[in-house]
């Protein structure tokens, strides 16, 4: 076809890509009344089409091959991933198909282009979806009642599939959807997460639906994913809630508030209803250091629940380079017995050892200390019943501890390359004065595993797992193997 009629089939491509250019043809051999003439100037402008060395474009000779491919890679380079239409993505893929071996010529990587392209076609419509796949196979020694809460000696099971939905508004780019839809388990899936964001004046963000609250991810270490140590007030998906945050100069500030109403008819005296607020305010007062100050309030309001609690908390982390933090959080807690919770960490990144990560953390939890995350009292590897023995569970999903609890990690990461990395793990607890079946309820975990990354999009995992106490009948130890798939 003539080069005329060859740069429509490329100027789509490039026409909403910022910023604009004037319009102004460099071409001698191309009038200013020509129907394309705006079309071709603005190509020339953003360097995709280049000409011949006397000044002109020629445009009623036929175009060659090489020449529409040449076009198509610069186009390629200069096209805006945000604004393309799926006429246009459809189009790119049918070109880039079409001159592949030309392509190869030019020494343009094709799947780096298909990677554009892929790119290109993840945000047709505002569209994005994404999600992932874990399948777990666990051997115990025990049956039954075992401390992992394994069904059985070999439990097989899809322990995760999430489907992650992400929807800009195309009339308000300011505003945006995400949906997590989630199942394990034989379980039917359900919408963990669902809420829009709503981007305000000011640096200020508005996040309406049902969402996580996290508010402790730096105090986590999982490098395989179930080893780790979850959050004390926060770390918690569906909850229904408004949540604001708004950003500064030195840090932010955030705020939620949450309404968890069931009905009466159902649970007349269940003491599940209950307002919980939340705020937070960061301040990084140098490179070095930071402070984050906390608040919880959960008002339950039944008579029969005795658990109204506020907690306000403190958090400072220290870097003294980028490879050496220390970090922690102080708990107060206003209940009957004025519990306080403590942690603190001592982090070393592998570029300072060289060979391997390490991870050293302390805890201590009073008794009565309560939380409204369930897990949080496990701090351990898939030990989900050993939290039992020096815990109970209360209404409104409220755990509490009831025996003074210090529990002591010590953990370690080596990344050996792209595609190996393994790990060890030690946690100690101390129960003070807790038996459980004649036996003093202290513990010791060990782990030790490793991650193989097939690919970008599949890790195979396989650790072994030892819990001992002071009673040989508790003792048990688990072999995991993991297969987990991101799409």
């Amino acid at each position: 076809m003539k080069k005329i009629l060859a740069l429509v089939a490329v100027v789509a491509l490039v026409a909403f890509a910022a910023p604009a250019f004037a319009n102004v043809n460099p071409f001698m051999d191309v009038p200013m009344n020509h129907w394309a003439y705006d079309a071709i100037g603005q190509l020339a402008a953003r360097g995709v089409l280049s000409g011949y060395p006397d000044g002109t474009y020629k445009g009623n000779q036929p175009t060659t091959r090489y020449e529409m491919a040449s076009a198509l890679a610069r186009a390629l380079a200069v096209v805006d991933m945000t604004k393309a239409s799926k006429q246009d993505v459809e189009m790119l893929k049918k070109l880039v198909v079409e001159f592949k071996d030309e392509l190869d010529a030019l020494g343009v990587k094709v799947d780096k282009l298909d990677s554009r392209v892929a790119v290109l076609e993840a945000g047709v419509g505002g569209w994005k979806l994404s999600g992932e796949f874990r399948f777990d196979s666990r051997t115990t020694d025990l049956d039954g009642s075992n401390i992992y809460g394994v069904s059985n000696k070999w439990n097989q099971n899809v322990t995760r599939v999430r489907l992650h939905f992400l929807k800009t508004i195309s009339t308000d780019p300011n505003v945006s959807f995400y949906g997590r839809l989630q199942g394990a388990g034989g379980a039917s899936p359900a919408w963990i997460r669902a809420y829009v964001d709503i981007a305000l004046p000011w640096e200020s963000n508005l996040r309406a639906g049902r969402q996580a609250i996290d508010w402790a991810g730096d105090l986590y270490w999982a490098p395989f994913g179930t080893w780790q140590t979850d959050g004390l007030l926060t770390d918690r998906d569906g909850l229904e809630a408004f949540y604001f945050t708004k950003s500064f100069s030195m840090g932010a500030f955030d705020l939620y508030a949450s309404r968890k109403d069931y009905n009466q008819e159902a649970f007349p005296v269940d003491g599940d209803e209950h307002w919980e607020f939340g705020a937070r305010l960061g301040f990084n007062f140098n490179e070095n250091f930071g402070l984050r100050l906390g608040y919880q309030m959960i008002d339950f309001e039944h008579e029969v629940t005795d658990l109204d609690f506020a907690t306000w908390y403190v958090e400072p982390k220290f870097t003294f380079n980028e490879n050496f933090v220390l970090k922690g959080a102080y708990y107060n807690q206003d209940t009957p017995n004025d519990p306080k919770a403590w942690r603190a960490i001592f982090e070393v990144k592998q570029e300072a050892l060289k060979f391997t990560s390490l991870w050293l953390e302390y805890n201590k939890i009073d008794a009565g200390f309560v939380t409204p995350n369930s897990a949080a009292f496990g701090f351990i590897a898939d030990v989900s019943a050993f939290d039992g023995l020096y815990s109970t569970s209360l209404n409104g999903g409220m755990k509490m501890v009831v025996n003074d609890a210090t529990i002591w990690r010590i953990g370690a990461h080596q990344k050996w390359s792209d595609k190996w990395d393994t790990f060890l793990h030690y946690a100690k607890f101390d129960i003070d004065g807790l038996t459980s079946g004649g036996f003093n309820a202290d513990a010791n975990n060990y782990s030790i595993g490793f991650n193989y990354h097939y690919t970008p999009a599949v890790t195979f995992s396989l650790a072994y797992d030892k819990f001992e106490t002071d009673d040989p009948a508790f003792d048990d130890n688990m072999i995991h193997f993991r297969t987990r798939v991101l799409f």
